[in-house]
């Protein structure tokens, strides 16, 4: 009788957990940094695009221009800048074929947990098959998250109070239905953020009215969806020069309007409602539905390409209301003002759950690593965890230009180790009660709501979440990977773990 051996486990350098932009954009530096090493992609859907092929509601779109949410290395030919989300998926899709990297990806392959082991200088990697209940084990040397920063499963609906007793259909974004017919109907939308206000004139082409109901105001500034500059470029240069040029043109401007925000916010408010006032009807009441109690960039500014949300109000085919629901009625909402607003459909425009490194489960030589307890080094990579990577993106500029300058940090990294013969790499705190601060600075509530279980932050470089394109362009790019607070070393070695850091009252 015949023995049939167990298959060999897989293993491969890098483990990409993620297919979208962050996924296919370190695939790419890294195959083209680092050839000779192995890398695999795990996506746990059954496509690639991550974000953009998640979200499927009327309008979508980036609030970002594509000169600088595109990838430095492919330029965006697009007459629109600001594109929507099919475009971007088209890009996407055609950026992961044109270099190979699609054959690298394995879909729906959940990652559930990961295990380091010192001894063998590598991951164990514990993987379901989602839909058929098969799990698979891989290795590799290095984990990689770009996993995004939400939950995909759910997105972040408050419990409101008596929506079970409303009879027209409740949707949250995330989940929206194929084929919706909202043709002629009254559409409630609750929420301020960008989901919401491009959700209010997308929807205005077919239903009777849109009503955008918030509890507070957000910053809106209307953005020109075609870059003049950009396209009168393309005509005068080769695509990848008029590209260069306007991806810095573009880099200069958002960080300055940042600054400016920053540094100014009294003036930054002004100019907004003079640019919101401007382009809604006389005698608006601009003060009451876009004027925030805080500062401009404390939340991220909401884009709407030409003004499309004003058009929509200035037209009479959509309304914002600033109000607090009191409860839901069989006909729609009652407001705390005592108003009622009548809908046969209302979208809970609500916001996201955060979750970082796609919820894996990490063990460290047989410890269970708490991520809340970790502490972020150059915005890649985590205090005590050996051989581990990540990608977030920026919060106040496009994320994918973080992207790229994590990844190309990561290729010098592992060369680096390569060249010095080291098996290990992971960064360890100067001192176990160097003061730390919440991982983002951001006052969304969908971040506010997640900062007690993600990773923290410190006070300075490198253990600093830099968002600042040109310091980091100077530090990831040319800056030396060597830092006192790395430690390199053989395989065999054990991670030291220092004891939790300590959190700052109040933070």
């Amino acid at each position: 009788m015949s023995v049939h051996p167990l298959p060999a486990i897989e293993h491969t350098d890098v483990l990409i957990v993620g297919a979208g932009l962050s996924g296919i954009g370190a695939a790419y530096y890294l195959q083209k940094e680092q050839p000779a090493k192995s890398f695999v992609i795990l996506e746990a859907r059954g496509a690639t695009g991550g974000t953009w092929d998640l979200f499927r509601y009327p309008g979508i779109r980036s609030d970002s221009d594509l000169h600088t949410f595109g990838y430095e290395f492919k330029p965006w030919v697009n007459k629109k800048a600001i594109a929507d989300g099919g475009a971007i998926l088209d890009y996407l899709r055609e950026t992961a074929a044109e270099n190979g990297i699609d054959r690298k990806i394995r879909f729906h392959h959940k990652v559930c947990s990961a295990s380091w082991s010192s001894q063998d200088a590598r991951w164990t990697v514990e993987i379901e098959v989602v839909g058929t209940g098969v799990r698979k084990t891989m290795t590799s040397k290095w984990l990689f998250s770009a996993a995004g920063y939400y939950r995909y499963d759910e997105g972040f609906t408050p419990q409101f109070e008596g929506v079970e007793q409303f009879k027209g259909q409740v949707i949250h974004p995330q989940h929206w239905p194929e084929g919706l017919d909202y043709s002629g109907k009254r559409v409630l939308i609750i929420g301020s953020g960008a989901t919401a206000v491009t959700l209010v004139p997308a929807m205005t082409d077919k239903a009777a009215h849109v009503t955008m109901l918030q509890r507070t105001p957000t910053y809106v500034l209307s953005l020109p969806s075609a870059d003049p500059i950009a396209n009168g470029l393309r005509w005068l240069l080769p695509d990848a020069w008029a590209y260069a040029i306007t991806r810095r043109k573009n880099i200069g401007l958002s960080r300055a309007i940042w600054r400016l925000c920053q540094k100014y916010p009294k003036a930054a408010r002004r100019l907004i409602r003079f640019a919101n006032k401007s382009q809604l009807p006389k005698g608006y009441p601009v003060d009451e539905h876009f004027n925030p109690p805080y500062n401009p960039w404390d939340q991220r500014l909401c884009a709407v390409p030409d003004g499309d949300l004003f058009k929509a109000i200035s037209a009479g085919k959509a309304s914002v209301v600033t109000d607090h629901i009191q409860t839901f009625t069989d006909k729609g909402v009652r407001l705390k003002s005592g108003r009622e607003l009548e809908a046969d459909i209302i979208i809970t425009a609500t916001g996201l759950n955060l979750q970082l490194f796609g919820g894996i489960q990490v063990t460290v030589d047989g410890e269970a690593v708490d991520m809340s307890r970790k502490v972020a080094f150059k915005g890649m990579m985590l205090d005590g965890i050996p051989n581990f990577g990540f990608i977030v993106g920026y919060t106040n500029s496009s994320w994918t230009l973080k992207v790229g300058l994590l990844s190309e940090h990561f290729c010098r990294l592992l060369a680096y180790m390569d060249q010095q013969g080291h098996a290990i790499c992971y960064p360890t705190l100067p001192s176990p009660d160097m003061p730390t601060r919440p991982l983002l600075d951001f006052g969304a509530g969908y971040v506010q709501r997640a900062l007690k279980s993600l990773p923290r932050q410190g006070a300075g470089a490198p253990w600093l979440m830099s968002m600042d394109y040109l310091h980091d362009a100077q530090v990831l790019r040319e800056g030396s990977v060597e830092d006192p607070a790395l430690v390199f070393a053989a395989a065999g070695r054990p991670a030291v773990q220092q004891p939790p850091v300590k959190r700052v009252a109040g933070l």
